[in-house]
């Protein structure tokens, strides 16, 4: 399954218009791949709106909302995808959950809650694809994941994101080496800091003299990362995490 008429992509976690998850779809379906998207705590309207706006660049989309954090959503989506559309040749694991907490907040609750999105569904929905891509007989698949450049200076104030993010830095190397004699590649991206729904004005301006490059990382900086990794280019490139910082100075 090389061709891009017949791939399918499945992307965890667009619930916004200036999203990375947004971001990706689009790109993916400028070249022509179909899009499954899932989607937590959005705008009522805004799915159908998104699921429209891919649909008339050619291919096909269907989304979901899903909470990530049940313990068998993982099963349920790959059943959905492939009764919807198929089965997918490529896992962006892009759904993160994150909530400020320093030494004096953080607790079991506030651990448990990133890691049942974070690291559980980001390791069950990655194994799964990888077992029914077995089964399947597939030779070519991709695993993508997103990571915080946790591993490259402190993060404080964030401890369990940090914490749950670090953990899929580690699986994805491991996991390269388990799923390479199937054809998967298994990669993770830092995006750095994006300009996405998340900066204030504030942060804007705090952030941006951080950036060599000069400007501050967009959405689409990501996307196009993640669809050179997700492409047939980047068929030799596995078992890495790729820093796409745009020259960001942790100082």
């Amino acid at each position: 399954m090389t061709s891009k008429q017949d791939k399918i992509a499945f992307i965890t976690g667009v619930s916004n218009q200036r999203g990375i998850g947004a971001a990706v779809c689009r790109k993916l379906a400028s070249q022509g791949i179909n899009i499954f998207f899932t989607y937590w705590n959005s705008d009522s309207e805004w799915p159908d709106i998104f699921q429209s706006e891919i649909l008339e660049m050619g291919v096909r989309c269907e989304g979901l909302q899903i909470d990530l954090s049940k313990f068998d959503s993982y099963l349920f989506l790959l059943d959905e995808v492939s009764k919807r559309l198929g089965f997918p040749s490529i896992l962006i694991n892009n759904a993160a959950h994150s909530v400020d907490s320093n030494y004096m907040d953080l607790d079991a609750k506030t651990l448990d809650e990133h890691y049942d999105v974070n690291v559980r569904a980001t390791c069950l929905l990655s194994v799964e694809f990888a077992r029914r891509f077995q089964k399947k007989g597939r030779m070519w698949g991709r695993i993508i994941n997103l990571t915080s450049g946790q591993e490259l200076g402190a993060m404080p104030g964030n401890l369990a994101y940090v914490a749950s993010k670090g953990a899929i830095s580690s699986f994805t190397l491991s996991l390269s080496a388990e799923l390479a004699p199937l054809g998967i590649t298994v990669n993770a991206v830092n995006p750095g800091p994006t300009d996405s729904n998340w900066m204030t004005e504030d942060i804007r301006k705090h952030l941006l003299p951080k950036f060599l490059m000069g400007r501050i990382g967009l959405p689409e900086d990501a996307a196009r990362i993640i669809a050179f990794l997700a492409s047939e280019d980047a068929n030799w490139i596995t078992g890495q995490i790729i820093h796409s910082e745009g020259g960001f100075y942790r100082s």
